[in-house]
């Protein structure tokens, strides 16, 4: 396979070159606009191939756009009209609309348009929950915090470029009506300083938490089934209650940071959908669902502005 990645900046170095090793059957292209870092990376990497103008790119079995989420829209639907499969890190865009209209076009012309969701795919997570998260049977409670330390900020940004994580987390049907969730915020100034949304379905209750006033950087989960709480403090360690007892659960020893905070599973899922050729109906929906609950977020918070 070819695959190019479009934008080298701190989330690509950080969170995807890295992993690029572990699959040397892959032809690697890079692509910047800014030639100083394309030739830096590209030399470190030991790519043949890199370019400035996405334009200009070959043949392609696939894209990873990581650029700023303003470019997404442009940048993706110049792909999938030339049918290649897309993957682009979240958010879609910032704004619902354009989503749909990345769908339609992924749609029409028949090719994958994948969101880099990392947090679907969390080890620990998925260990000690098993059906429970793939399907949402037997939660009796969910709730994803992410907080930070002295970030307020507009809107808009707040919600799609950094809740969305804690949002999606929790929404496992990916059915989940607008008119359902309820919102509570907190401002500082003209910028939004929290955000609690929650939600009741299927008989459990989700709810999502971000204070960017926090105090300090941190990320917590907890999922509660019928005599049993999991508590993650965290990709690396938690805490089980159950039978009146608590077990402490962890990751195995030398686990790597890209392979806890689930960025590895994503890229295998990831290769796998460009392989077939199609991503399943359910990610497609849960991929909307979540950027249509921040839309509407963002439109009741900015009519209460």
């Amino acid at each position: 396979m070819k695959i190019a990645l479009i934008g080298l900046g701190d989330i690509a170095q950080k969170a995807y070159l890295p992993l690029l090793h572990h699959w040397p059957q892959v032809e690697w292209l890079f692509c910047s606009r800014n030639p100083q870092v394309l030739a830096s990376l590209a030399a470190q990497y030991r790519i043949v191939d890199s370019y400035t103008d996405y334009q200009q790119l070959p043949e392609l079995d696939a894209v990873m756009i990581h650029s700023a989420t303003a470019s997404h829209l442009e940048l993706a639907a110049h792909f999938l009209a030339r049918r290649v499969a897309v993957f682009v890190d979240k958010p879609l865009c910032d704004n619902y609309a354009d989503c749909e209209r990345l769908y339609a076009l992924a749609a029409r012309f028949n090719v994958p348009l994948f969101v880099g969701f990392n947090r679907r795919y969390l080890p620990l997570l998925h260990q000690q929950t098993g059906a429970a998260l793939a399907n949402g049977t037997g939660i009796r409670n969910m709730r994803w915090e992410k907080h930070r330390h002295n970030q307020p900020g507009d809107i808009r940004t707040f919600v799609f470029d950094d809740f969305i994580h804690a949002l999606d987390g929790v929404n496992l049907s990916g059915r989940v009506d607008p008119a359902d969730m309820q919102i509570y915020s907190q401002m500082d100034g003209q910028q939004l300083a929290r955000l609690d949304c929650h939600w009741y379905a299927d008989g459990g209750m989700y709810h999502a938490s971000m204070d960017r006033c926090y105090g300090m950087t941190c990320e917590r989960i907890v999922l509660g089934q019928l005599n049993q709480t999991l508590e993650l403090d965290g990709f690396l360690r938690g805490t089980r209650w159950s039978e009146n007892r608590a077990e402490q659960l962890a990751l195995a020893d030398w686990t790597p940071m890209l392979h806890s905070k689930g960025f590895y599973a994503m890229l295998v899922h990831w290769l796998e959908v460009v392989k077939s050729g199609r991503l399943a109906d359910e990610v497609i929906a849960r991929n909307l669902n979540s950027h249509r609950l921040c839309e509407e977020i963002c439109q009741r918070l900015t009519r209460a502005c």
